[in-house]
């Protein structure tokens, strides 16, 4: 039986948010070094993905994503060192929340109704 999982969503004053879409977004552009790609295959436009991208660069005193201009080679995006941390610390609070909660979560789990 799969165990109840724990989504951290944190939010940031006035107006950020970080949360698992976000941060699958930001793995997904370094990844494969494009925001298009990115939100193809999260299923999202590319419109999305880059108002996700713009957000989370203005959320932050330093740049999460670069990018550069297409042309004959193309464009492409990139992680900065600061996006490559955010992912890091973020994956790290959630293990950390993760630990914090099993004996809740199996609970919850092992009281779920049969279906």
């Amino acid at each position: 039986m799969p165990l109840a999982r724990l989504s951290l969503r944190i939010d940031l004053k006035p107006d950020g948010r970080l949360g698992p879409g976000k941060i699958a977004l930001l793995e997904r552009i370094d990844a494969t070094g494009s925001i298009s790609a990115a939100g193809r295959a999260m299923g999202m436009s590319y419109r999305r993905a880059w108002q996700l991208v713009d957000s989370l660069n203005q959320c932050f005193r330093e740049s999460v994503v670069t990018t550069s201009q297409g042309g004959a080679a193309g464009g492409g995006a990139a992680l900065t060192p600061f996006g490559r941390g955010l992912i890091e610390r973020y994956r790290a609070m959630e293990r950390a929340a993760t630990r914090a909660t099993a004996r809740h979560l199996t609970a919850l789990q092992e009281a779920r109704a049969r279906r």
